[in-house]
This record gives C-alpha cells, structure tokens and sequence, in this order.
C-alpha cells in the first residue's frame, strides 16, 4: 500500500486531555437572536455552536482571551464574547453586533443579502482556526498543529485508489471539519453514508496514473472516515447540481449514530455519536427561504430557535425535520 497526502502535525496547539464533551453547567436555554436584516442564516450557526459542549466550554472558561495578542478582527474572541451573552443574558434576544460588524473579515457576506448557513459555518470555523494560530503563516489544515477547533471538529478521509490493472492499491489522506452528502434518491442519512463510502470507478477523464502502471488506467476509489472527529457535522446537500434547483425530498436521521460502518476499519467497538443541533431551511429554492434551528440546551431538552424565539419541542419534533445541517456529538 502506497500512501500519500497529509504530512503529520508538527506542534500540539491544543492537547486532546483538556476537551469536555459534556457540559459544565447545566441551564435553562439562552437568548434568541435579532435578524438583523437578512441574517436567518448566521443566527442558527451561531446557535448551533453556542450549544456545541466542548466548544462552549472551551470558550466560557475564557482561555482564548486571557492571552490572545490579536490586533484588531479576532473571531475566537468575538465567539466567546458572543456565547457568554447568550447562555447569561436575561434578555429573551439579543443582537449578534460584532459578528455583523465583521463579516467582511469572514467571509464574502452582507447583512442584506441572504447567506448560506452551511458556507458561513465552514468560513466561521476557518476564522476561529486562523484565530488559534494568532499569526502562524501557515494556514494549511492539514498540516498544522491541532488548535482546539480542529480537536473538535477534524476527522480524517482515506481515499483508497485501487488499480483495475495491477491491483496495485495507493492510500490518499485528507483533514474535514464536515461531510457533504449527496442525497438524491438517499431516503435516509444511512443510506447517504453507505453511497459516500460505496467504491466509484474512475475512468475517462477521471483516469488513475498508476504508479506501478507508470500510465494512466482505470481505477476504483473508495473514500472512508480513518480517523472520527469528536464532533460530526454532515451537510446534506440539498442544491440539485444539475439543475441548481432545491431537493426537498425528506431525508430520516437517528437521534443516535454509529459511524463504525462507515469507516475504514470497520471492525470493532461501534463509534455512537448523538444528535444535538439540526438546521432546517425552508423554502422552494436554495437562493430564498429561511433558516431555523434545533439545538439540544445543557438541562437535555430540545428547543426551536427561530431568531428571537425559543421554543421547547420534543426530539419526534426535530427528528421530523427538512434538515439541511445536522451536528453529532461522541
């Protein structure tokens, strides 16, 4: 077997023994927040990482700040700031100012213009891991040193190219923070993930050079999960790529998920994670709607957040959903 792809970490940023996965504290629920505009979109991510444990943990033990030197756009600083008004407040909503006041710094957005719940978590994320790095020139996330955004949300893909040939067999690693299924026709998030590991033949202008070959063959590859995050967040994909138009076809997910299945060593004690945030978006079409979400609060109960409102549901609800974003817990 010949593998190729990432290069192993040089420095630990952020040691593994220090993550909570649990809550520290139990309490009611937070705050809801203000659409500011046309900002459905970022309020449910913000939501759905406020009630992220080891995250939210992370961020109200303060440790970021204490010893942050960013001058100027900070997004770990405006995270933690933001997760503390909004598990303290007394207020029923509040206004995510700072997050507004930056987007440009991260990403391509504008409060007036509707956004994709699903992009703006990747770019947020991306700035929180920047922020970790406080200055380090190199980005790569596959490369550097965990930060504890990456101890939470980083897995690891093996793409295993097999040629039709020889059989000569080359292993290809790559970092996620998120899965991005297809769904079309997939009834279920079970079946999505038997079709994101199932082997797809590469031929044509997808044609394999084979090392061993020395010349480009068919092939077959097959991408597996090596390496679990803590934390696992799928998108179903639910912009048909054809025809650009919105899938809204029901898609069942379990409130709890073994992800053993679906990885490369499929062997072994089951890999159980459990559900705590869904993000819905309804809507005829990809590019208008509007976005809500279900979040899991620290005293177990689900609750509807809807911008400013907070509602309790049951899980039949939230499992009853046109998800778009599902988070899972180890």
């Amino acid at each position: 077997v010949i593998g190729k792809g990432m290069n192993p970490p040089q420095k630990i940023l952020f040691p593994p023994e220090k993550i909570s996965m649990g809550w520290r504290q139990k309490r009611r629920p937070g705050a809801g927040l203000y659409n500011l505009g046309s900002t459905c979109y970022l309020n449910v991510v913000l939501q759905c990482l406020t009630y992220t444990p080891p995250l939210a943990n992370y961020l109200l033990s303060r440790q970021h700040s204490r010893f942050c030197q960013q001058q100027g756009f900070c997004m770990m600083c405006i995270m933690e700031d933001h997760v503390r008004k909004v598990l303290y407040s007394s207020a029923s909503a509040i206004r995510p100012r700072a997050v507004i006041r930056d987007l440009r710094f991260i990403g391509e957005f504008k409060p007036d213009i509707p956004g994709d719940a699903f992009e703006f978590l990747r770019c947020t994320l991306s700035a929180m891991h920047r922020a970790c790095l406080s200055g380090s020139s190199d980005l790569d996330i596959s490369s550097q040193g965990p930060t504890i955004i990456h101890r939470i949300f980083r897995g690891i893909l093996r793409s295993r190219v097999t040629c039709l040939s020889c059989e000569t067999v080359s292993d290809f690693y790559m970092a996620f923070l998120d899965l991005l299924l297809k769904i079309k026709g997939a009834l279920s998030l079970t079946i999505a993930l038997e079709d994101f590991v199932t082997p797809k033949q590469m031929d044509g202008e997808k044609c394999f050079k084979c090392s061993k070959c020395e010349k480009k063959v068919a092939a077959s590859k097959r991408v597996t999960i090596h390496h679990e995050p803590r934390v696992l967040t799928v998108c179903l994909g639910r912009a048909d790529e054809s025809t650009s138009r919105k899938i809204s076809q029901v898609v069942e997910y379990p409130e709890y998920l073994d992800l053993r299945p679906y990885m490369s060593d499929t062997a072994g004690e089951p890999l159980l994670y459990s559900l705590y945030a869904v993000v819905v978006h309804s809507g005829h079409t990809c590019l208008e709607g509007h976005f809500f979400c279900y979040t899991k609060a620290s005293n177990g109960q689900w609750y509807k957040m809807n911008d400013v409102t907070v509602d309790s549901c049951g899980v039949h609800t939230v499992l009853e959903q046109q998800a778009y974003l599902l988070f899972y817990a180890r």
